[in-house]
């Protein structure tokens, strides 16, 4: 699989939104060096086809736990998303942006939103209703 695929799997398949090829790549690469996986050859356009190896498979199995744990935060990212964190995300990251801006009365009343909503989500969480 070449690492524009890895990346579109990541999105479709966990959920996660998909990562620039400045975060894969690195990792691709260190994988390598690891000799965890390897070039299996060039695909279309020269993009480089990865496997996995001998050695990769081998630190995937002595590392079951490990996997399961992260894979376990990945489904409840995925989950998470479906509820609407995806939003709650992009709204998080527009407000960060935006606060310089915003002037005493606009900050007041998303404070208090904020806290509405926490409390609110909270109350679900402790209660289970």
């Amino acid at each position: 699989m070449h690492g524009y695929a890895i990346m579109s799997e990541l999105e479709s398949k966990y959920g996660i939104p998909e990562p620039s090829a400045g975060a894969i790549y690195p990792v691709l690469s260190e994988l390598k060096r690891l000799k965890l996986i390897e070039v299996e050859g060039k695909g279309k356009r020269e993009k480089k086809i990865y496997r996995i190896t001998e050695e990769g498979l081998k630190f995937l199995e002595e590392n079951q736990g490990e996997l399961a744990k992260i894979l376990q935060k990945i489904e409840a990212y995925k989950e998470f998303s479906k509820l609407g964190g995806r939003e709650l995300g992009k709204t998080m990251k527009e407000l960060l942006e935006k606060l310089p801006e915003l002037n005493e009365d606009q900050k007041e009343r998303i404070r208090e939103e904020i806290l509405e909503f926490t409390k609110r989500i909270m109350l679900i969480l402790l209660r289970g209703d």
